[in-house]
């Protein structure tokens, strides 16, 4: 999918963004500035230091008069005072780190964890088009930069200037004649530094969302290497990572090349007028208008100044990328989170929209946000339910959970597709389950059924009619309530790179594991889960459940991690469980046999699923048949085979699976 796109901020708009990660920063962060200051007020005290000592100590050198013992003495003082100016500027230097290091952590710690729930509470609308790379860099390479940007860049930004502007006064304060010399060389520096800005910012965003591209490259090929390896494709793969870390290396160059030809400019320039420097004040010594003194603390002083000067470039690129590194971070917070819980049901889910309406605001140059994005229309049953005051917000009753389930004339189209009718994928879908019930939905491929019990949990949301449940739009629940009701396995089982308690356990009743997963009460839900599932393989691993499966799972077969995946939806103990196609891995005797101890373990529960075998959908109590995005008909599995040709068709499609 493409990227989604990104305009670049004023550096203003783009710090009043991420404000909200400064907070208690601010006086650390003065601290280490004045800090800095100090250190580099204390480097350019010493070339003052110098000329004293040039003017009143080395003057009968000068002279060939033989020093005397005052003279001697002050040799000493001076070099006390420059060896406590030196620790002095160390001291500083030290204070510096001190001061900021803390808090710059701090503000990365903030802004990574502030993005991470963020894209938790993203729908998955905004996951399908966000590519994980992108996501990836966003959260690592720019967070860092950022951090690296306030602990240095900011400072030093800030004390080069105040340094030159300083170093300046003092160098016309020695010879008006060489400081306007050291000062003509800023003309073009500064005219060229307006075509830097413009290019190397250009080239840090390119640079930074190609090092995206590269990530999500590299992560795709470490988990489909079974393909790669199987088809033989890994020079392919090889070829089309090849091209893009080339195209990355030559924009990385480009940038380079940028910042080269802007640092090379800023040190030949003062170079090149101090030997011009050296030739004027030779010629003003011998004129008697300049002492040998001043000329001395002319030259330390530009010296002093050489740092600064010659670091100015490299700051300014640090800071275009900081900047660039913001305005990325910002693109992900300010993009709408339109899957919601009702205003106040949730105070993380609050926190995560602030961050989320306070970037938008940034983006749009406002101070504040706006409010909360529109939601969609919702059904008149829904508006019609009953609204209460609990003290401090107005909400829907939530009834009593008893798994009934409704489809109400629902619609659904993605975010990318047209506007006309033809367009949508789900186009008017009305069924009804009571609770207890198994309904098993069928439909060609593309028909829309994953999308449509996809809706339940609202991991997407209608764009017209409603999903209740027990009589309530799911827009009206609080977003965890409606998944402790709910419960959802996919096909595509996703495991986590941990033990296989802890992924059974994920979704278990609060209260289950209030105690720990090893607790009394846990291990009976994980056994009887597991159970359910027909996954007591588990149990033969090395460490048993405590075995860790690893990344996505992929040590195991696909068959063992779809049971795993089923037990993680039986022990949250739903009342309502969807299940898309989570046994297609399975042979038909072990399906049956995990059916079948789903019925036993689970009566009660409201179930839906989606099937393409035979052999499932037999054991649902109703089928449903979807068609042209809406129901084309409802009924058992024999009397839809005696009067529905669509399902004899569907049917007829896998006779190899029928018994």
């Amino acid at each position: 999918m493409p990227r989604p796109s990104s305009t670049a901020l004023p550096l203003r708009a783009a710090l009043r963004g991420i404000a909200p990660y400064l907070d208690g920063v601010g006086l650390r962060w003065a601290a280490g500035l004045l800090s800095a200051m100090l250190a580099g007020l204390v480097a350019l005290a010493i070339p003052q230091v110098i000329q004293v000592l040039v003017n009143s100590v080395f003057a009968d050198v000068v002279h060939n008069v033989p020093p005397t013992d005052a003279a001697r003495a002050d040799v000493w003082w001076a070099a006390a005072l420059l060896a406590g100016l030196g620790l002095a500027e160390a001291l500083f230097v030290y204070l510096r780190r001190f001061f900021i290091l803390p808090p710059a952590a701090d503000v990365e710690n903030r802004a990574r964890i502030t993005l991470y729930r963020r894209l938790q509470r993203m729908p998955a609308a905004f996951h399908d088009a966000w590519p994980s790379g992108q996501l990836l860099s966003r959260a690592q390479a720019d967070l860092s930069l950022l951090r690296r940007w306030i602990a240095f860049g900011s400072v030093m930004l800030v004390v080069n200037a105040v340094t030159i502007l300083v170093g300046m006064v003092l160098l016309f304060g020695l010879s008006w004649q060489l400081a306007l010399l050291y000062l003509a060389a800023a003309v073009p520096i500064m005219w060229l530094s307006f075509g830097f800005r413009n290019d190397f910012r250009s080239a840090s965003r390119l640079s930074q969302d190609q090092a995206g591209d590269l990530a999500t490259t590299v992560e795709e090929s470490v988990h489909g290497i079974r393909v790669l390896k199987a088809f033989g494709r890994g020079a392919h793969a090889l070829e089309g990572f090849r091209g893009r870390a080339e195209t990355l290396r030559g924009t990385e160059v480009r940038k380079a090349s940028v910042l080269s030809r802007f640092i090379a400019l800023i040190v030949a320039l003062p170079e090149a007028v101090l030997g011009l420097g050296l030739a004027l004040g030779v010629w003003l010594v011998a004129q008697g208008e300049l002492t040998v003194g001043a000329l001395a603390a002319y030259f330390a002083t530009a010296a002093v100044l050489s740092g600064p000067v010659e670091s100015i470039g490299q700051l300014m690129g640090m800071t275009l990328a900081a900047k660039t590194a913001i305005d990325r971070h910002l693109d992900v917070l300010s993009a709408p989170a339109t899957v919601t819980s009702p205003a106040g049901a949730d105070r993380d889910e609050e926190e995560a929209l602030d961050a989320g309406r306070a970037a938008a605001a940034a983006r749009a140059g406002r101070a504040e946000a706006s409010g909360r994005p529109a939601r969609p229309a919702r059904s008149r049953s829904a508006e019609a339910g009953a609204r209460t005051g609990d003290g401090e917000r107005p909400g829907v009753v939530l009834p009593p959970s008893h798994g009934a389930l409704e489809f109400r004339d629902v619609r659904f189209r993605f975010p990318d597709a047209g506007d006309g009718e033809a367009d949508e994928l789900l186009r008017g879908v009305d069924l009804t389950l009571v609770p207890g019930e198994t309904l098993a939905l069928v439909g060609v491929t593309g028909a829309g059924k994953s999308t449509l019990v996809q809706l339940v949990p609202r991991l997407y949301d209608v764009t017209g009619g409603a999903v209740l449940v027990d009589g309530v739009d799911v827009r009206d629940y609080p977003l965890q309530e409606l998944r402790r009701r709910v419960s959802i396995a996919f096909e595509d089982a996703t495991l986590f790179s941990d033990t296989v308690r802890a992924n059974v356990l994920l979704g278990a009743p609060a209260e289950t594991v209030a105690d720990g997963l090893d607790s009394p009460a846990a291990r009976a839900l994980l056994d009887l889960a597991l159970d359910t599932a027909q996954a007591g393989f588990m149990a033969d691993l090395p460490d048993g459940v405590d075995a860790e499966i690893g990344e996505e799972g992929l040590s195991l077969s696909g068959g063992q991690r779809q049971r795993v995946a089923l037990a993680r939806a039986i022990a949250a103990r739903p009342d309502i469980l969807v299940l898309d196609d989570p046994l297609s891995a399975l042979d038909v005797r072990t399906e049956e046999a995990v059916t079948a101890r789903l019925r036993e373990v689970l009566a009660g529960t409201t179930t839906l699923i989606v099937a393409h075998r035979p052999s499932t959908v037999a054991l649902a109590d109703r089928v449903a048949v979807l068609e042209d995005g809406r129901v084309a008909d409802v009924g058992t599995h024999a009397e839809l085979l005696r009067r529905s040709a669509a399902y004899r068709d569907i049917i007829s499609s896998r006779p190899e699976e029928q018994s």
